[in-house]
Parts: structure tokens; sequence; C-alpha cells
């Protein structure tokens, strides 16, 4: 039986290097893999990018508005089902979109690998990913730590620098001012207050 599978981390986890990797994998054994992005996601336009320079071109941006049951249904009517559907950034997909996410699964029984942040940096979860935790069949942490040393479970979001604490939940990491740093939970607590104070003296 086909599964999906939500594998999340903080920033810097790995995330997309691990999603290139299995792609890699399938495609040395000659299997094809369908791989889709969301479109908000504008880093590395069409392809999905590792930290570590890879690049890798998607088979399909994906809007909000689209079914992707149907874009998968479309795929394997012009190429045959495809050994695995490999998402990235899939926090971004809305929470309608994971649910078709599970149906490929279960109506395709195509294996579906969802890549994503479990939380924004309020700690606050997105959509997209809220819907893939309560739905996947396995559920697996991507480890990465803090520059303390401890491990890194949250996401904190710098602007010209400095550590912000508002703000819409999608910035887009290196695009304008905006960058994202991987934090422990002492240490996002202590950028909080911070901030706060900041805020106050203002």
């Amino acid at each position: 039986m086909a599964k999906l599978y939500f594998r999340y981390g903080a920033m810097n986890s790995g995330k997309t290097t691990a999603l290139l990797q299995v792609a890699f994998n399938y495609k040395e054994r000659g299997m094809r893999v369908l791989i889709l992005k969301p479109s908000i996601d504008t880093k590395g336009s069409d392809c999905i990018v590792s930290r570590l320079g890879v690049r890798c071109k998607v088979d399909q941006l994906v809007t909000p508005e689209m079914n992707i049951i149907e874009l998968v249904r479309a795929d394997c009517a012009a190429h045959g089902a495809p050994a695995c559907v490999l998402c990235d950034e899939s926090q971004f997909f809305t929470a309608e979109q994971a649910e078709q996410l599970f149906l490929v699964t279960v109506d395709l029984n195509i294996p579906v690998i969802c890549y994503g942040l479990r939380a924004d940096f309020m700690t606050r979860g997105f959509p997209g990913s809220t819907r893939l935790l309560e739905l996947a069949h396995t559920i697996e942490e991507m480890k990465t730590i803090c520059a303390c040393g401890r491990k890194a479970t949250c996401n904190g979001r710098k602007i010209n620098g400095e550590y912000v604490f508002e703000g819409d939940q999608v910035a887009i990491d290196m695009q304008g001012d905006v960058e994202y740093q991987s934090l422990c939970p002492q240490c996002w607590y202590r950028e909080y207050r911070n901030y706060l104070h900041r805020r106050k003296g203002k």
C-alpha cells in the first residue's frame, strides 16, 4: 500500500537535499518521479535549490487553485504512473491540497513524500503542514542544531539582520532583506524577549 510521508524540520535541516537524493536514487534505477513545488515559493523559480548548491527543475509549480490529484492523474495518463511524487516546501500547500496528496496514495496507490516546515517564525503551524501532520501515514523529523549547539526546532526570521516576530506568515528566504535561522526553543524565546524590549524602547 502506498503511503504519504511528511518529513519536517527547521530551516537548514537538509530537507531539499534529502528530496534531491531520493529523486536521484529513483532515477538511477530507471524509475520516474514527479516533483512538485508550491508556486508561492519563488526562490529558484521553477527549480528546487539545495543550500549545498544542487538544483533540479520541478515538473510542476502548483498554484493554490490547482487540484493535485487531478494533476497527478493527468501526468499518469500522459507518461504512466510515477514511482513516487516528491513535494518540496510542502507547508505552502493549502489544507485541501494536503488532503489531495493523501488521496494520491489512497486512490492512485502512488507513494508521496512531502518535505517542509512544521511551523512558521512565530511557532504557528502552516495550514498545509498542519493537515499533513494529521493525515500522513509516516511522520519523520529531520534534525538540525542551533548555533548554541542544542537541537533546533524553531525558525527565526531576520530582516536587515535583526530578528522580527510580526509580519506575514509567508516571506521567502533570501528575497529582499529576509533570512531565516534555525533556533532551539531557548534561543528563540531569548530573541523574542529581546524583540519585545526593543519594541518597548521605541
